[in-house]
């Protein structure tokens, strides 16, 4: 029981967090989602405009191809107890204008990363999406462009498997490398089968 209520502990002082409040457009509200049993962690970048409205993360077309990646449906990617999602910053960030959103405060993960890391013991598995996760989880192993990392995923297992953002921003990308899905989809989607 004590577990549960240090989690739940940690989880509301993340949630009142203002950290980095004067760098906020549209002001904090931090979005982070899981329990101590979890055995699967999707790390992304931060919040988008519409999962800051809604306090739901990849509640957005890029979390339907997640979804879609990954093999399941919204009911288990959004089970807590199973699957725990926890951005690089927990809040939106902002835009620039014709540059899309802002990177993830540099502030955030510092600071709640690893006690959230040390709260989740049951994780096997890290999606590693988009630079800044992989930056984070990969320490230093990443490779010198996103698609170098993700080319080189089973470098990375078991434990991390690095992504691509799955943005229909990166239409492009994913046209550009059709090995990734190819080769890593099957993958993914087996090794999020075993683990749920």
């Amino acid at each position: 029981m004590e577990v549960k209520a240090d989690f739940d502990e940690l989880l509301a002082s993340i949630r009142a967090c203002r950290l980095c409040v004067e760098h906020l457009q549209a002001g904090p509200r931090p979005v982070v989602r899981g329990r101590p049993g979890a055995r699967l962690l999707i790390a992304g970048q931060a919040p988008g405009r519409r999962v800051h409205e809604t306090g739901i993360p990849f509640n957005d077309p890029s979390g339907d191809r997640l979804r879609d990646w990954m093999g399941i449906d919204r009911e288990t990617f959004y089970d807590e107890t199973r699957i725990a999602i926890l951005p690089m910053g927990f809040c939106y960030p902002g835009t620039l204008p014709k540059q899309g959103d802002l990177p993830p405060r540099p502030e955030c993960a510092p600071q709640w990363r690893p006690a959230l890391m040390a709260a989740l013991p049951e994780v096997r598995l890290v999606l590693a999406v988009g630079a800044y996760a992989q930056g984070w989880h990969l320490a230093g192993r990443e490779g010198r462009t996103l698609t170098e990392t993700v080319r080189r995923f089973r470098d990375y297992m078991p434990g991390v498997l690095p992504l691509p953002h799955p943005s229909p921003r990166n239409n492009l990308w994913l046209r550009k490398n059709p090995w990734f899905e190819a080769e890593i989809l099957p993958v993914l989607k087996a090794e999020v089968a075993a683990l749920l």
